[in-house]
């Protein structure tokens, strides 16, 4: 029986990252990409997950981004990335949100960044950018919050504590397949958003009720 709801941030509520990654690409005559590549390469001990772990803060995420990026051909400094996470919030997944609320139990799993310096305009995570859109889930679990991070299965077996329920009475929605793979293996339902209605329709078939 499922129980709850878990869902990914960006990529998911909002547009992802990736699709400003690639206008960023072409604007700086980088291959196309090229900044997921940065981003897998070293994927458990690279800047990105540093960040993300709170292991290092924004400005010596920017030099050890810019070095990264600079050994695979192209240097680009952290700070132009970090510019490029905020997604737009898509509406659809809103009113599911609205929906489902106090219906099932529902939480947010997000890999986030907490910024340490006013310089890079304070606090980027995702319950900083949208207090409304945090206030439908009951709870958020966020590895800059939890020094650990998606795809790691204790992420995800927090987040099963935290909600009193076992993986396979949860279903996870992520739009990348890393992150889903350790969740699926947990025994947890998991559907891969690339598009939102598709994913919302794939959705639907696990409830009883209507989410759109």
């Amino acid at each position: 029986m499922i129980k709850a709801v878990f869902w990914d941030f960006g990529g998911v509520i909002t547009s992802s990252p990736f699709e400003s990654f690639n206008r960023y690409e072409n604007d700086n005559d980088l291959p196309e990409n090229f900044l997921r590549t940065v981003n897998s390469t070293n994927p458990n001990n690279n800047a990105w997950a540093k960040l993300e772990r709170s292991e290092v803060d924004l400005k010596k995420f920017d030099e050890l981004f810019l070095e990264e990026s600079q050994n695979l051909g192209h240097a680009v400094p952290g700070k132009e990335v970090i510019a490029l996470l905020k997604g737009e919030v898509r509406p659809q997944m809103i009113n599911a949100l609205k929906i489902i609320k106090n219906k099932m139990i529902q939480a947010c799993l997000t890999n986030n960044i907490q910024a340490m310096d006013e310089e890079f305009a304070g606090n980027v995570s995702a319950s900083g950018k949208h207090d409304e859109v945090m206030k439908l889930f009951d709870f958020v679990v966020e590895s800059s919050k939890e020094n650990v991070r998606k795809p790691d299965p204790n992420f995800y077996l927090l987040a099963c504590t935290r909600a009193g329920i076992e993986p396979n009475e949860a279903i996870f929605l992520d739009d990348l397949g890393i992150n889903l793979k350790p969740a699926k293996e947990l025994g947890m339902t998991t559907i891969k958003v690339i598009d939102p209605d598709k994913a919302l329709s794939e959705l639907q078939s696990y409830l009883d009720y209507e989410i759109f």
